[in-house]
Formats: structure tokens, C-alpha cells, sequence
């Protein structure tokens, strides 16, 4: 396997954004208390037999295992020299590429915390209680924790990248797990634990996206070895039998992330070996492709939208069973899955909304060039020497293949003794 784009990658993101969303829906429950303040409770705390299910959303080992791969792909990416003739954009000179990544992630972050703020400040003056501002702000602000480990490891993935080619995947991954034993022993520092738990499925993914992890043993090997694992500290170690935190536990799995977390992610890697053929078909699908291009806002606003329409829903109607009633048995469970739809439609509707912008379409919206007209598709004509080739609208192709908007083309190498521009390719279309 190459360091490229992959469709069964792709699929693996959104599988880890459905099951983070979808878990936090499930296991969140907001409740009107006697003071009239919103406060947190849990179901799993009230139908402890729920708690092993808990483990088919933890997902977050296969959306760092996305994260390795991805990072890695894009640092493997030749580099090219432009032609004198297409200067680089002036954007793409003045961000270079982690700072672009950085500001990728950086503004849908500051926009929600905007938001946020704007909202606390006119709740306090309406009267609303201290304790449901504070109850909202952290929930919306706790799953931004993950910022921190992805935003390193990312920073970070050419040293890895060359360790994991060198040495392979076992040192980095094994030194990590120490640190993690370390910490669940009582040795560990929150920050450095974070990012050393989750350099684990991001390792995988590096070394998966390098061709050094792959095989159907392999995959079988980290599955069964992953799920022996985590049932083994469950049973007999003593760890939690949830694998999200439990309101009145004196543990959790996440906070900070323990072996038993690294176990499901070595498990989660095995499936995804396994199953990579079938992943990449899913991965080729539609509504697979549109939650890959949402998963930022996806990932920041599913909390804030689950609590605005648990608050209008209740302001509507009152109290409802699987909203504002607390869980007490298997029927707020069924029916706090019959709001899942409401909740996920909710959701698309604020995605589109702060995905649409001055000079930015929505999702999924066709993209047109500056003069109005839509871009045809790319015809690529494979093995020919690499080469470049400028088009209308600010088109600039620079690869292996060149690809011309809906034209056959014939691709001429000249070599010449210009050391910036070993090969030049000229594109004539027919």
C-alpha cells in the first residue's frame, strides 16, 4: 500500500466521527434538577448492564489511526518545484503547511467558542442558573480535549514517520503503552499520557499508510490479542467494565486513557485490516464522502446541538421521556433513540450553516471557477512522464499524470540541463 488517499481510510474517519457523535448522544443526559438548574447525568450509571456496550462507540482509536494515515500520506507527497511561468499563490506562500493546518482547525474552533461565549454571557443576563451555564459550557467544551494530542502527533509526523521506517511500529508503540502503565499505575502527568495514548492508533496509522502493517495475520493477531486484552483488564484487573467515565466512578478508561483504551485501539486496527476491502467500497459511497468533508464541525457542534434541541423541545413541549426526564430504566434508552434522528437532522442543518461562507460552498455544492462556469471533470492519462499543466480559473496540475478538464491529451517529455527543472512536460490538447 501507498501513501496515498485512500476510500477505506476515508470510511474509517467516519465511522470514528459516527461513533463519537452517536456516543455522546447516547450516554449524555441532560436533567431538570430540584433547583431548576440542567445538570449531567448517565444511563450507564442507572443500567450498569448497558456499560459493556459502551465499548462499540469508543471510537476514538480509529479516528487517530485516520489521523496517521492522513499526516503521513500528505508528508510522503513529492514535492514540486512551480514553474516560473504559475508562481505559487500567495496564500499558499505565506502558510506553509502545518500552519495551514493549524488554521484549519483553528477557526471552526474560534467560531464555536465565540458562539459559546455570546451565548453564557446573554443566558447570565436573562437569570439563567450558574449551574446550567456551567453544565452547557462543559459540554461543548470537553470534546475539544483532543486537540491537544492530534495537533502534536501531526506536528510531529515527519520524525515519526522516519522512526516507524526505519524501526518499524513496535518501539514507538511499545514505549508509548509504557508511559500508559506508568499512568495507570499513578505515575503519569495528564498531558504527556494523552499524547502518548493516542500516539498509539497514530503510529498504526503511519506505519499502515508506509506498507508496514498489513496482512490478514497481522490483522487477526490485533484483534484477537486487542479484545483478549480488554476483557482481561476488565474481568481481572480491575479496570472499569465502561469505556467512557460513569458519574460517580472512581475511574474511567478516557480521563486519562488506560491499557484498556490502547487494547480496543489494537483492536480496532485489526478490523480495520481485515475489513479494508470492504471499507474501501463503503468508503467510494456518498453520504460516507459528505461526513468526511463535515467531520470538523460535525465533531465540534454535535454536543451544542443535542443541548439546543433538548432545550427547545422541553421550552415546546415540557419535559419528555429520552430528554429532560432522568434515566431510570431500558425505556428512556428506546426513547432516547427515537430523538437520534431529530438530533442528526438538527445537526445537518448547523453544518451547512457555518460551512457556507462569503466564497465558500456548502458541502457538496459543486465548485465553479472564478469566471462562473462549471469545471468539467479530469481525464487523467496515466504513465506518462510528470509533468504540469495550467488551465482557466487558476487550474494548476502538477503531478504524475496530467489531467485535463475533459480533453484527451498527448503529453511530450523534453529533458534539458536546468537543475530547478529536471523534466518539463508540454500539453497539447486535441
Amino acid at each position: 500500500m501507498t501513501a496515498r488517499r485512500d476510500a477505506g481510510i476515508d470510511a474509517v474517519r467516519a465511522i470514528a466521527i459516527a461513533g463519537v457523535v452517536l456516543g455522546h448522544w447516547l450516554v449524555t443526559a441532560l436533567v431538570l434538577g430540584d433547583d431548576g438548574a440542567l445538570h449531567v447525568n448517565s444511563p450507564l450509571a442507572a443500567l450498569p448492564a448497558l456499560q459493556p456496550v459502551s465499548w462499540l462507540f469508543q471510537t476514538l482509536g480509529l479516528f487517530f489511526l485516520a489521523g496517521g494515515y492522513a499526516a503521513a500520506a500528505s508528508a510522503a507527497r513529492p514535492k514540486t518545484v512551480p514553474a516560473p511561468s504559475s508562481p505559487v499563490p500567495a496564500a499558499r506562500r505565506r502558510f506553509p503547511p502545518l500552519p495551514r493546518r493549524l488554521r484549519a482547525l483553528g477557526l471552526p474552533v474560534l467560531a464555536l467558542l465565540a458562539l459559546l461565549g455570546l451565548a453564557l454571557t446573554a443566558g447570565a443576563l436573562a437569570g439563567v442558573p450558574e449551574a446550567t451555564l456551567r453544565t452547557v459550557g462543559k459540554l461543548v467544551l470537553s470534546p475539544l480535549w483532543f486537540l491537544l494530542p492530534f495537533l502534536v502527533l501531526t506536528a510531529l509526523v515527519g520524525p515519526i514517520a522516519r522512526l516507524v521506517r526505519r524501526f518499524g511500529p513496535v518501539p514507538p508503540v511499545a514505549a508509548a503503552a509504557a508511559v500508559v502503565l506508568a499512568a495507570d499505575a499513578g505515575f503519569g502527568f495528564l498531558p504527556t499520557t494523552l499524547v502518548a495514548a493516542w500516539s498509539v492508533p497514530f503510529v498504526l496509522g503511519v506505519a499502515l499508510a508506509q506498507g508496514r502493517l498489513g496482512g490478514r495475520r497481522t490483522g487477526w493477531a490485533l484483534l484477537a490479542g486487542g479484545a483478549l486484552a480488554v476483557a482481561a483488564l476488565v474481568l481481572f484487573a480491575g479496570y472499569p467494565a465502561s469505556a467512557v467515565g460513569v458519574p460517580g466512578a472512581g475511574r474511567s478508561n478516557l480521563d486519562p486513557p488506560s491499557l484498556a483504551a490502547l487494547a480496543l485501539a489494537f483492536a480496532q486496527t485489526g478490523a480495520v485490516l481485515l475489513l479494508l476491502p470492504r471499507l474501501r467500497r463503503l468508503g467510494a459511497r456518498r453520504p460516507v464522502r459528505a461526513l468526511n468533508q463535515a467531520a470538523l464541525p460535525v465533531y465540534l457542534w454535535h454536543q451544542a446541538t443535542m443541548i439546543s434541541v433538548t432545550v427547545l423541545v422541553a421550552w415546546l413541549a415540557g419535559r419528555l421521556p429520552g430528554l429532560l426526564v432522568a434515566p431510570g430504566g431500558y425505556a428512556w434508552a428506546a426513547a432516547r433513540f427515537a430523538w437520534l434522528p431529530l438530533f442528526a437532522a438538527a445537526l445537518v442543518l448547523v453544518v451547512r450553516l457555518t460551512r457556507v461562507g462569503p466564497g465558500r460552498p456548502a458541502a457538496g455544492a459543486p465548485q465553479r471557477p472564478a469566471g462562473g462556469r462549471r469545471r468539467r471533470p479530469y481525464r487523467t492519462v496515466p504513465g506518462q512522464p510528470s509533468g504540469l499543466w495550467h488551465g482557466s480559473g487558476g487550474h494548476r496540475i502538477e503531478s504524475a499524470t496530467v489531467r485535463v478538464p475533459g480533453r484527451r491529451v498527448e503529453v511530450i517529455a523534453v529533458r534539458d540541463s536546468d537543475p530547478p527543472s529536471r523534466s518539463r512536460a508540454a500539453v497539447r490538447s486535441r
